[in-house]
Formats: structure tokens, C-alpha cells, sequence
């Protein structure tokens, strides 16, 4: 017996050590699935930074209208994905708990929220707030060693300058009160290795509510033959970064960034409404252009009406630009949420972060940024080729 036991017991050792040989963290990525968290699971994996990548989300991978690329990343050997709803306590023990014989996750990044403008607050308060509540206090409870809360830089107010991570803040839409109020409810959790990112606009391959409704508004103009005009001046920021910056900058920030710091991620463009109009003008064939003063600012005053009159004229050439082209489903829309149509400008100072080791690899948007975000769609019978 005295021999067994202490078989089993060297056997059981070698075991999970042989399960983490690589000295390579295990990585749980919540809301795995989403645009970020695809994203992030194919940096991971093309990079090989992690033992174990488990991605967990409530939509299934099958379901997920992932890319090729992103595909071929959930298929590797040390990617697992999980289905499990995060705002149930039974999900987050489900997510959090590792297989047999294997160590604990290491680094926590969450993705997982509520990402629809427009919502109720009942809404943002489970899916956004208490969600990130209850994947922290699982992180303290599993004994994770970096928790990475993914934010928004909606929270600040709008200033004169560009918002460093000190700035003032003032949420200036419903998902970015509640992503505010997520943050310091973290911050006060004993025991949890937080480290929060605020992420100007992200676009990119897998990007439904960034710029997005934008380029789908384009496709629609295209269609309707008429010029493409916007509420509010030209230069009213909107500043952005590229979702393989954001990736790369996660995973630093995991590496090298102090428990309790904060950190913006924004590119090097100064990204404009302007700067978004002159790259769809060519990729579409469309003219665009701005409503005057006095007509932007009587759009305020009836912001509401204003909101549906100009959805209303978007959805149903959208929906036959999509029938046309034999497309049953998507998940694009050029629906624009009302809080979305304020004159806010979201104008970031994210060069902190490069103190880290940084870099922005891609610090501007361009043509064939935006083109490969499209084709990304078409290829998957998702968007009508252009």
C-alpha cells in the first residue's frame, strides 16, 4: 500500500507538472468569441505566449461568424473554448475551473460585457457591472496573478486636450457609466491583481459596432445614389485603434504593467469624422459631407426624432443591398444608437502605454485597413462585395 501511494503520488506530480512544462501562463480570455477576444486567442496562439488559452462566451464558436484566421486559431491544441454564461455564478465557476490535473489560470482578460448601445440600465447593470463583479471576485477566489479589465475611454469627459488616464471623468453614454462604475467596484476588491485599459473606438477584422455602422451607412448611400452627410463638424474626433494594437497591448500590459494602474490605448491619428468620410469616399464611390451648424444644432433639440428618421432611412436599403446579394443573416446593421449621435468628441492620449515596450504598429487608419475590416465580412457572406 505504502509502495502504491507512493507511485500515485509521483505519478500524479509528474503528471501536472508535465501539463505546464513550457513555463508559459495559462490565459482565460471572457468573451472569447467577441470581436476583441477573437482577436486576442489568434495573437495568442500565432505568437505561442500561452500553455492554455481557454476562451469563454455564451455564443458557441460554430455561431460566432468567425474569419478564417480566427477559425484556424480556436483549432489549435492548446485553445479551448467553453460556452457559459457570465452573468450566473454557476457560469463563472464553470469558466474558471481548470481541468483535471491542470494549474489554475494565470491572467484573466475581460471581455465579456454587454457591447450594445442603447440598452436599459437593467441591462448594463447585470450583463456589464455585476458580470465584472462576479469574474473578479472568481479571479481573487482561483487565485489568479494578473486581472485585465477591458474598459472603455468613453468614460472621460470631454476636454480641451487629448484625455490622459488622469483626466476627468464623466461617462458620456449608458455602456460607459456602468464600464465606469464596474472599474472602481474592482478597484476597491481586496486581493485582486487589476490593471484596467480604456480603449478608444477599436476596428478591425471582426469590428460590428465600431466604425462599422459607418461603413455600412456607406454601402447604403452607395445604393441610394446620394451624398453621405453627418450631424456636427468635420474634426469632431473619434479617435481609434487597430484591434491587432489592442491584442499586442493587452498582452504587454499583462506582462509589465503595476496592479492598480490604468492604461488608454488610442493610435497616433488623431482619427476624425473627417479622417473616416475621406477613406469610404473611394471604397465606395460616394461624396460625403457635414450639415451646417444651425442644422446640427437644431438636431439636438429633437435628437430622439432625428435618431429615427435617419435610421428608418438607413435599415431598408440595407436589408435589400443584403437581399440582393443572396444574404439571409448578418450581423451587421447601420443602425446608430441615439447616444452615439451627441456632439461628445472621444479624443485619447494613449501613448502612456509605451513606456511599457509598446508600439503602435499600426498608428493610423487607412484604405486597406478598412477594406480588409469589409472583406472580412464578404468572405463570409456577411456583407454585399463592393
Amino acid at each position: 500500500l505504502f509502495c502504491f501511494c507512493g507511485f500515485f503520488c509521483i505519478f500524479f506530480f509528474t503528471q501536472n507538472s508535465e501539463n505546464n512544462m513550457s513555463g508559459k501562463p495559462n490565459v482565460l480570455v471572457l468573451g472569447g468569441t467577441g470581436f476583441i477576444g477573437r482577436n486576442l486567442v489568434q495573437y495568442l496562439v500565432e505568437n505561442n505566449l500561452a500553455n492554455k488559452i481557454r476562451s469563454v462566451d455564451k455564443s458557441l464558436v460554430s455561431t460566432s461568424n468567425l474569419g478564417a484566421g480566427h477559425a484556424q486559431a480556436f483549432e489549435a491544441p492548446n485553445v479551448q473554448a467553453m460556452q457559459a454564461t457570465l452573468t450566473s455564478e454557476a457560469g463563472v465557476k464553470k469558466a474558471y475551473t481548470p481541468d483535471e490535473g491542470d494549474e489554475p489560470f494565470d491572467i484573466i482578460f475581460n471581455l465579456a460585457a454587454e457591447t450594445k448601445y442603447g440598452q436599459t440600465d437593467e441591462v448594463y447593470e447585470e450583463k456589464v457591472f455585476r458580470l465584472s463583479e462576479k469574474v473578479a471576485k472568481a479571479a481573487v477566489e482561483f487565485g489568479c496573478k494578473k486581472f485585465i479589465e477591458v474598459s472603455t475611454a468613453q468614460v472621460y469627459a470631454e476636454g480641451k486636450k487629448p484625455s490622459k488616464e488622469d483626466a476627468k471623468l464623466n461617462p458620456w453614454t449608458s455602456l460607459a457609466k456602468y464600464k465606469l462604475k464596474a472599474e472602481q467596484s474592482l478597484k476597491a476588491m481586496d486581493g485582486l491583481p487589476l490593471v484596467i485599459v480604456r480603449p478608444a473606438i477599436v476596428y478591425g477584422p471582426g469590428d460590428v459596432s465600431g466604425i462599422s455602422p459607418r461603413i455600412i451607412t456607406a454601402a447604403v448611400y452607395k445604393h441610394l445614389n446620394e451624398k453621405m452627410k453627418f450631424l456636427h463638424s468635420s474634426d469632431l474626433r473619434m479617435n481609434t485603434v487597430h484591434v491587432r494594437d489592442v491584442c499586442e497591448a493587452l498582452w504587454i500590459i499583462s506582462q509589465k504593467a503595476d496592479n492598480g494602474t490604468v492604461w488608454n490605448l488610442a493610435d497616433k491619428n488623431e482619427t476624425s469624422q473627417q479622417t473616416i468620410n475621406k477613406i469610404l469616399e473611394p471604397i465606395f464611390g460616394i461624396k460625403t459631407g457635414f450639415f451646417n451648424s444651425i442644422m446640427s444644432n437644431a438636431a439636438k433639440l429633437k435628437l430622439k426624432m432625428v435618431t429615427e428618421e435617419i435610421n428608418d432611412k438607413h435599415l431598408k436599403p440595407w436589408s435589400d443591398l443584403c437581399k440582393d446579394a443572396n444574404i439571409l443573416m448578418t450581423p451587421l446593421t447601420p443602425y446608430i444608437d441615439q447616444e452615439l449621435l451627441y456632439s461628445n468628441a472621444l479624443s485619447i492620449d494613449g501613448s502612456a502605454v509605451e513606456s511599457l515596450g509598446f508600439s503602435y504598429k499600426v498608428p493610423k487608419m487607412t484604405e486597406d485597413l478598412v477594406r480588409e475590416q469589409i472583406n472580412y465580412y464578404i468572405d463570409q457572406n456577411l456583407f454585399p462585395k463592393v
